[in-house]
């Protein structure tokens, strides 16, 4: 597992907020917004009144392979694991593409940094879409990083350049999402559906849960546009995301907001929440615009669905907590997501609705701010602890000593052609440093554009 962060870990460990300031750059933004919420200072902070130069850098040829700049461990783009449970098929399925990549850091003293990555799959030595992250001017005037997507076979994602603080607060504005969802009541606006252009052939080739599929072409692959969705504010566990094969971000989470975007008839159970009124109703009632705030679990994966390759969730909400392998509601009549709250697209950019997250020294709060559906404005803030009631956060410690090994375990994933084993998934001394993404971490999935207003970091008072 990963535990070569020497460096990360020397920035994350830092108990006060003296330490947690050395590990940046001096010199940063502290206090230059204003004051922060109470109890934190400001560290550094993103407004994008400056230009972004993201798009004008030039692209480079992945070379994938553990010498790869992105290569991350087993379950990266070409990782063991793929080629164990797929057998020879699956290099000679990944062999028909070319993945074309960016790396561009930005902000004060770049404490920021744009990961943009495009499939070439004609393999004639261009992306075949142009993702991006600009500087756009907003309708009263504001300015703002405008994040595009045009075309699913592509990833945009911001990252911190360093790893996270030991404890933290860090937020974004968001001011516009156009990432699927419904509109007035359909998924088909715009010449669209879910957000999705109509060009035949949106697979997930070549890569799913169970590896490389026997018999199958590119365009035999599932179709994706039944499902679209956003990153708001989550946190990995290692230093330098970047977009990937769909499956593999399922195994690196410690804290997840996002949106998911799916009339997929799997979640046809699924429940949202009315934070206003503490009831749950059926997702599919409801507008596909919803916020999943979620807690991956250290002890529990999703043996079946996705192969051990997936933690179980487990989810707090204004309507109770739930952990997705149950049933919930009353009668037990709801499973999977319990979405937190929906948003209201419409109302955005004049509107602004917040995504935080905070790590202290008990474990991971999660907040989101704004005008949702049913409540108006309002803000909804949920907390786990490190472990609570025997439960771990996945991956949480950011150092040896926060963690004595008790939930390792051996994970099997079994495939179509053969079987990669997971010795180690949580081993006694491992360290997993802190990184937050906003934006579309998958190549295999996802198509749209967002606005993002400001980005801060904040570190606790002394």
């Amino acid at each position: 597992m990963r535990t070569n962060w020497k460096a990360a870990v020397a920035a994350a460990g830092a108990a006060a907020t003296v330490a947690a300031v050395a590990a940046w750059p001096a010199g940063s933004a502290s206090g230059a917004a204003g004051a922060g919420p109470k109890g934190w200072i400001l560290l550094d902070h993103e407004g994008f009144d400056e230009p972004l130069r993201v798009d004008a850098a030039k692209w480079r040829l992945d070379p994938q392979g553990p010498r790869s700049p992105w290569h991350v461990d087993a379950f990266d783009d070409d990782g063991e694991a793929w080629k164990r449970i797929s057998g020879p098929l699956f290099d000679k399925q990944l062999a028909t593409l070319n993945v074309f990549r960016k790396r561009v850091a930005f902000g004060h003293k770049g404490w920021l940094t744009a990961e943009v990555a495009a499939v070439d799959k004609d393999r004639d030595g261009r992306p075949d879409s142009r993702p991006g992250l600009s500087t756009a001017r907003l309708p009263h005037g504001q300015k703002a990083a405008r994040l595009s997507e045009p075309s699913w076979d592509a990833g945009v994602l911001i990252r911190p350049t360093r790893p996270l603080p030991r404890h933290y607060r860090v937020e974004m504005t968001l001011r516009g999402i156009e990432f699927g969802g419904k509109r007035h009541g359909t998924f088909d606006y715009n010449g669209r559906h879910n957000g999705y252009t109509r060009e035949p052939c949106k697979t997930r080739f070549p890569w799913t849960f169970q590896g490389a599929l026997p018999g199958a072409s590119r365009c035999d692959y599932p179709n994706v546009t039944r499902e679209n969705g956003f990153y708001y504010m989550t946190i990995l566990d290692y230093a330098t995301p970047a977009p990937h094969g769909n499956p593999g971000i399922h195994y690196r989470r410690k804290a997840i907001m996002d949106g998911y975007y799916s009339d997929d008839e799997r979640w046809k159970n699924a429940g949202t929440c009315n934070p206003k009124t503490g009831r749950i109703y059926r997702t599919f009632d409801g507008t596909f615009n919803g916020v999943n705030a979620l807690f991956p679990r250290g002890d529990l994966f999703r043996e079946a669905a996705n192969n051990n390759i997936s933690n179980e969730y487990y989810i707090k909400s204004a309507c109770g907590n739930v952990s997705m392998d149950k049933p919930y509601g009353p009668g037990g009549k709801f499973q999977g997501h319990l979405t937190s709250a929906e948003l209201q697209p419409h109302l955005l950019p004049k509107a602004a609705y917040r995504f935080a997250v905070e790590r202290d020294r008990t474990g991971y709060t999660l907040e989101m701010s704004g005008p949702f559906l049913h409540t108006g404005q309002t803000t909804l803030r949920v907390h786990h602890d490190f472990v609570e009631n025997g439960r771990p956060i996945w991956h949480y410690n950011q150092t040896p000593g926060e963690y004595d090994g008790r939930f390792d375990r051996r994970l099997l994933h079994k495939g179509p052609a053969g079987t990669y084993t997971t010795g180690h998934s949580w081993p006694k001394g491992s360290a997993y440093p802190d990184s937050f993404i906003i934006g579309d971490p998958h190549l295999n999935y996802y198509e749209g554009s967002a606005y993002i207003d400001d980005i801060r970091l904040y570190v606790p008072r002394r």
